[in-house]
């Protein structure tokens, strides 16, 4: 069988693994050890391909910019286990009680917040879903628009800088870390004032889904000691992942620092609110492992994909499917766009990443688009 037929055996393999309901990370390296026997086999690779599978997992635990992974979602644990973040969320909630929607703004300010260092879009909306729904229905809140602000605040995971999501495009698409915070900066806010105008919206038309706190709580909130309070509870925490996010786009700190002196200063912060006991840093420690714990495994898997698949000149294959589209770069762009919105109702961002952005990567690159954009 040619390495062509292989190749698209492979891919093919790989969709059906995954809709069996495999876990993506496993599928994706037992794909690739299964047809890369295959491929030694038949001869198409030699032995000492499996040794550059080795290389490639070495090359992962060396990596600067994924080390940095762990400890922006410790850091975020951290702020969400102690309860900083909900503390945040009270504050922002009494700096806008007497407007409609009030509660809904400070979801997304939280959002903007902690969402990009938990890094997961799901454990991002957990997050603020425990800790932000509660408060929102005793508040009289539309159950709609709750549950909707608190999902449009946990996509911000994606895009909001210091993101995780945004490390793992850096080291997938091969471009400077601090070129992508910097480039997402603009969009982001973009996003955030849109989520903002929305709400907005919908409550000056509609001020009963969104009701503003009752006048005795507004009244307590004009007093000078509850400004300092509202200050200190929100301002810290914006102070830490701004300080996170600025060392590393001035280049100040490598991604790694950066996030190192977020885990500190998150920590000094528990310490003086006396929230750091062993039990809330214990759970930190577990979530925070267990969620790195699935992209190192989803990296590998990946890594092993894609040499495999590169090594059948799978990449051929795909550059010929793009051949078949109206040639130039907006072509390109609406194609892959469409096609990542249909995987995303299946695929969180991760598989997509480690699946598709090393497939278009080569092509993108060849009509001329620029990778951080």
């Amino acid at each position: 069988m040619s390495a062509e037929l292989l190749s698209s055996a492979m891919l093919a393999s790989l969709v059906v693994v995954l809709l069996a309901g495999f876990p993506v990370a496993f599928s994706l390296a037992a794909v690739a050890g299964a047809f890369g026997m295959l491929g030694i086999a038949a001869g198409h690779f030699p032995l000492l391909f499996l040794t550059a599978m080795l290389l490639r997992v070495q090359g992962m635990f060396s990596n600067d910019n994924l080390l940095a992974i762990p400890l922006l979602v410790f850091m975020g644990m951290i702020l969400e286990r102690t309860g900083i973040a909900e503390d945040m969320l009270l504050a922002l909630s009494r700096l806008f009680s007497r407007v409609p929607g009030g509660i809904a703004y400070a979801v997304l300010g939280l959002g903007a917040v902690i969402s990009p260092i938990v890094g997961f879009v799901s454990a991002s909306v957990m997050a603020l879903g425990l800790i932000a729904l509660p408060v929102m229905i005793r508040a009289g809140y539309d159950q709609r628009l709750s549950t909707g602000v608190i999902a449009a605040a946990g996509t911000l995971a994606q895009i909001v800088p210091p993101s995780l999501v945004l490390i793992v495009l850096a080291e997938q698409l091969e471009v400077s870390l601090v070129d992508i915070y910097r480039g997402a900066l603009l969009p982001s806010a973009l996003l955030v004032a849109l989520y903002i105008a929305y709400v907005f919206s919908v409550t000056w038309f509609w001020p009963h889904l969104a009701p503003p706190i009752s006048m005795a709580k507004a009244f307590a909130s004009s007093r000078p000691q509850t400004w300092i309070d509202v200050a200190l509870a929100g301002g810290l925490p914006i102070g830490i992942v701004l300080c996170v996010l600025g060392s590393i786009s001035f280049g100040v700190a490598t991604p790694s620092e950066g996030g190192a002196i977020g885990v500190t200063a998150s920590l000094l912060l528990a310490l003086t609110k006396r929230r750091l006991t062993i039990l809330n840093l214990r759970k930190a420690m577990e979530v925070a492992g267990v969620l790195c714990s699935s992209v190192i495994f989803l990296l590998i898997g990946a890594s092993f994909f894609t040499l495999v698949f590169r090594g059948f000149n799978g990449h051929l294959v795909i550059e010929h499917l793009f051949q078949y589209l109206p040639a130039g770069q907006m072509s390109f762009m609406v194609t892959v766009n469409l096609a990542v919105l249909g995987l995303a109702f299946f695929l969180d961002f991760f598989e997509i990443a480690f699946i598709v952005l090393p497939l278009i990567a080569p092509i993108a690159q060849k009509v001329g688009i620029d990778m951080v954009w």
